[in-house]
């Protein structure tokens, strides 16, 4: 679905889903790699959320720091060790349909990090969502590769914007750099 008001959706989704997040801590976890440009979109989420301070809500994974297929097994263990009976929002690129390039898809039930360019990694998540940045193809890999980075700031910039006002109590949407139209597919679990 394309929605001009796509970032009020995407907030009111997960708002929906955090329940209870008041006796839980909230963990953001941004899958990816800073080496990749189709790849990158997590940690540039991360960098972004990491200029702010929320209460009881945890960012991992940054340009600095990025959680990527080597590490992720070990940073879901250390999300489990440091946190109690977390509530875990996973965010990572995907590549999907020439049609839904630019659409971003929110889904409860793990994150399954990996599967576009077919490697078998550990599924995270309570809740995920995922920016569509390239389409799927025989060379997935080069497809990451050649991804507009146009592309990645944009859903990067909406997917942060709607997280703050999520998790920011003060924040004011005329803070905040939001896309004028960002596109917004809404999975249904």
């Amino acid at each position: 679905y394309r929605f001009s008001n796509a970032y009020d959706i995407f907030r009111s989704n997960i708002m929906t889903a955090k329940f209870n997040v008041s006796i839980h801590d909230v963990i953001i976890i941004c899958i990816g790699t800073d080496r990749s440009t189709g790849d990158s979109l997590g940690p540039l989420v991360g960098y972004k959320l990491s200029k702010f301070t929320f209460e009881n809500v945890h960012v991992y994974g940054c340009l600095q720091s990025p959680i990527h297929a080597a590490n992720l097994s070990a940073a879901i263990d250390k999300i489990r060790r440091q946190h109690s009976r977390p509530f875990i929002i996973a965010l990572d690129a995907s590549l999907g349909k020439k049609e839904h390039i630019g659409f971003i898809t929110i889904g409860t039930g793990p994150l399954k990090p990996g599967l576009g360019v077919k490697k078998k990694l550990p599924e995270v998540g309570d809740i995920h969502i995922t920016g569509i940045v390239n389409n799927s193809g025989a060379t997935d890999h080069v497809l990451l590769q050649t991804t507009r980075l146009s592309m990645i700031m944009t859903l990067a910039d909406t997917i942060t914007a709607a997280l703050v006002q999520t998790f920011l109590t003060n924040a004011s949407p005329d803070t905040l750099q939001v896309p004028a139209q960002p596109l917004l597919h809404r999975q249904i679990s």
